[in-house]
């Protein structure tokens, strides 16, 4: 009876695995979190759960020893993102970059999975707006009303995870801002990105993630963001050394205002350091 007992709970178990592929398994952990480099991922918040995040940059390595090649100079970022489900996020942040307030939300779209219903990659759809408050009314010979301060940003970011040590992610992105200079700007930029990332122990990997300009103004002064990381793990935070040409710190001014050359050294050394706080109990939010 102990026997027979034994081999059904087998005959179970293996049914219900099969039941599991044949409706697909879902791929977890394309990336480790919401920043590839400067840009986010695919990955979303877990429902109930909210992370701190801080960015921080360096100035230009560049920039000679009186600068101490840059560890002089700082731009920060402290921001916050919330899971409202599994699948959507919601986050705020200020940079101190031009004094910029941003706010974003976040949705996954489609989930890369396996098995007879399986899906290719993982789709989520990025939306966000900006506010670059500096300079201040007080300093300009006339106000610049709220309205002319804004950025608009959208994404879709299309990932794959192709094994457990490599994924790849495409950007294709727009950004609108309502006021520019016109002589060397324009309102609407498109761009398309990609990154990826290599996993090469249990808790480090690399990034990387690159952004080419589609449509710049001949006269731009800009450059195409790119960037290279290092992420380590380390329980319940993500820390992630970075190398990039750009110094901001959201979608408005690393993507269409990055002054550096990553080739002729205009390198911005830094950091992102994220921690979640879960405000589940059981499993349940609370």
């Amino acid at each position: 009876m102990l026997y027979a007992s034994i081999v059904s709970a087998q005959e179970d178990l293996l049914n219900e695995l099969e039941d599991s592929t044949r409706a697909g398994d879902y791929t977890f952990a394309t990336f480790k979190g919401q920043r590839l480099v400067n840009g986010q991922t695919i990955e979303t918040i877990p429902a109930g759960d909210l992370q701190f995040i801080f960015s921080h940059r360096f100035g230009r390595l560049n920039s000679g020893i009186y600068e101490f090649f840059g560890l002089d100079d700082a731009y920060v970022r402290i921001g916050l993102e919330y899971g409202i489900t599994d699948r959507l996020g919601v986050g705020i942040g200020r940079n101190s970059v031009d004094k910029t307030l941003d706010a974003y939300l976040r949705y996954k779209v489609l989930r890369q999975r396996s098995g007879d219903a399986a899906v290719p990659v993982t789709i989520t759809a990025f939306g966000g707006a900006a506010a670059k408050l500096a300079p201040r009314n007080s300093d300009l010979p006339d106000a610049m009303p709220l309205n002319e301060r804004l950025a608009y940003t959208a994404q879709f970011l299309v990932a794959r995870k192709f094994s457990p040590a490599v994924s790849l992610q495409l950007m294709p992105t727009f950004v609108h801002k309502n006021t520019v200079d016109q002589s060397f700007e324009v309102n609407s930029n498109a761009l398309l990105g990609i990154g990826g990332r290599v996993k090469i122990t249990k808790s480090m990997a690399i990034t990387a993630e690159y952004y080419h300009h589609l449509n710049e103004h001949n006269n731009s002064p800009f450059y195409n963001p790119l960037g290279f990381g290092i992420d380590i793990e380390t329980g319940g935070h993500v820390f992630q050394l970075v190398f990039t040409n750009s110094r901001g710190l959201t979608e408005r001014a690393f993507l269409t205002e990055t002054l550096g050359d990553f080739f002729d050294g205009d390198i911005h050394f830094g950091f992102n350091v994220t921690r979640m706080f879960s405000f589940r109990r059981n499993g349940k939010e609370w």
